[in-house]
């Protein structure tokens, strides 16, 4: 592994939990920036995938020449692994294991025993509350939320989440953290959705329900917003970027928290229980 040290303010020593595309993106970010990053899988199979996805996306990076640096030295920064304990002597680590609030807990609780208590801890959550994902954590002051965006290469947004015991100098570290990656910061107060996927989902939500009541054709829904409010891509083609059964369980999230203005379209829910859930699986409002 390089031993390249970092030049700015990240970890030197970055753990992701979850390789699945935001892991993967995550990692990728990390080891631009100069970080050795370990990615930890549920088992064998998963982590050979986790380190395909992260290897491809950094091949691209190098192709694309948004890094000076080559592909050896680059996927010489990457491990990856099934055994939690590699998760020890590392700076920080994100999780980013799927949408579940107990699978989170559970999964946050495994890695901060490994942790030394100077490390910092942080979730990918989309919309879950980063106060009640801490609830287990023996050092929740250590512990706040890094939303990074689908794809996170190409995404110049991460979404900073504080929590009620968020430690003021984490406050200060995480929006420096993201600009050292090259990209932007906003920070957010821990609240149901926090602010874009509250905004992003509400919008989202009420394309489907056009589309479900005929007022038009998907095609010309998403061609609305992007050439009408300059969107770089329309909310019902970026619901099937994100993935339809993703997109449904914020929505029930926010429709238990904020009320029934996010109550999932049936359009919705058919959908996803048709197991049409977008580009991952071929279909969801566009044929991919």
């Amino acid at each position: 592994m390089s031993t390249t040290s970092v030049p700015r303010g990240i970890p030197t020593r970055v753990g992701v939990l979850g390789g699945g595309r935001m892991g993967a993106g995550v990692a990728h970010a990390f080891i631009l920036a100069g970080a050795d990053v370990v990615v930890v899988e549920r088992d064998q199979a998963a982590a050979t995938a986790a380190r395909d996805r992260v290897e491809s996306s950094l091949a691209a990076s190098v192709e694309r020449g948004s890094t000076h640096d080559d592909l050896p030295t680059l996927t010489g920064r990457l491990t990856v692994s099934t055994d939690y304990d590699d998760f020890t002597g590392r700076g920080l680590v994100v999780e980013a294991v799927p949408e579940d609030v107990d699978l989170k807990v559970a999964a946050l609780t495994q890695v901060e025993q490994r942790l030394a208590a100077n490390a910092w801890l942080a979730t990918n959550t989309s919309s879950l509350s980063v106060d009640r994902l801490a609830t287990s954590l023996r050092h929740p002051e250590r512990f706040c939320g890094l939303h990074f965006f689908n794809p996170v290469p190409a995404s110049g947004l991460v979404e900073v989440v504080i929590g009620e015991r968020t430690a003021d100098e984490l406050r200060d570290l995480a929006p420096s953290w993201v600009r050292d990656l090259d990209k932007t910061p906003v920070v957010v107060r821990d609240a149901p959705g926090f602010a874009s996927s509250r905004l992003g989902v509400a919008i989202g939500l009420e394309a489907i329900r056009m589309l479900e009541e005929g007022v038009a054709s998907a095609e010309d829904i998403d061609a609305a917003m992007v050439l009408g409010y300059k969107y770089p891509v329309g909310p019902l083609k970026l619901t099937d970027i994100v993935g339809l059964d993703v997109r449904l369980g914020i929505a029930e999230y926010l429709a238990s928290t904020l009320g029934d203005r996010f109550a999932p379209p049936a359009l919705l829910r058919e959908k996803v229980a048709r197991g049409e859930l977008g580009k991952k699986s071929g279909r969801g409002f566009y044929d991919w």
